[in-house]
């Protein structure tokens, strides 16, 4: 079975394959993992994971900027039903719409909007950055074994807000309710980075590749 690490030209692409290498390999699964741009890769591929870093517009022109990626992405997320998971800003990009730098169309895979995380009367720092305990809110196929006070790696400025409450998975609390990760049938996202994210992460990731 094939799972390819979407190559266009944002993420931490080495630590995010190595990570899956290594779920793979503890957990005797029968993976090849792929870093690539190619859409005949992404055709193949039984799993796909969208990493992401940087602003969300930047995000997207990655996108866009690889010729029929984003429609072959419809047709394996919407049509085949093939499982993606996405990290950090590649999360963000389910959107519909994201509000940095400018409004940019998102995916619109799970409706809701990307906006500057506020924080109110809070001293607390922008980027949220590092360690926080996360809160389960509605279970899912891959989010099923982290439980309350587990602790994940994250490091952002920006949030999805979703428009329904049912497809969020995880909160974290960092001077409010922050988003922490999102599913809806065959799509699932965190915005703390799994592969940073020790056990924790580790488990997520072996879940992804049990699906």
């Amino acid at each position: 079975m094939l799972i390819t690490v979407i190559d266009y030209g944002v993420g931490n692409l080495r630590s995010i394959s190595k990570s899956i290498e290594k779920a793979n390999s503890d957990n005797n699964l029968n993976y090849t993992v792929k870093v690539s741009s190619d859409i005949n890769d992404v055709k193949k591929s039984d799993k796909i994971v969208l990493p992401g870093q940087g602003s969300f517009k930047a995000c997207k022109n990655g996108i866009d900027n690889i010729e029929g990626l984003q429609d072959e992405l419809n047709e394996i997320v919407l049509e085949k039903k093939k499982p993606i998971y996405g990290i950090c800003a590649g999360m963000q990009l389910f959107a519909t719409i994201g509000h940095e730098e400018k409004k940019t169309p998102g995916l619109n895979w799970i409706p809701g909007k990307v906006i500057k995380l506020d924080l109110g009367s809070s001293k607390l720092k922008i980027p949220h950055m590092g360690w926080n305990e996360l809160k389960v809110e509605n279970t899912s196929k891959v989010f099923k074994d982290v439980i309350n006070k587990n602790h994940a790696y994250f490091i952002h400025s920006y949030e999805f807000i979703p428009e329904e409450k049912k497809n969020v998975s995880i909160t974290t609390s960092y001077g409010k309710d922050v988003i922490a990760a999102v599913s809806f049938e065959n799509i699932f996202g965190s915005q703390f980075h799994p592969e940073k994210s020790d056990k924790t992460g580790l488990v997520i990731i072996k879940n992804f590749l049990d699906l």
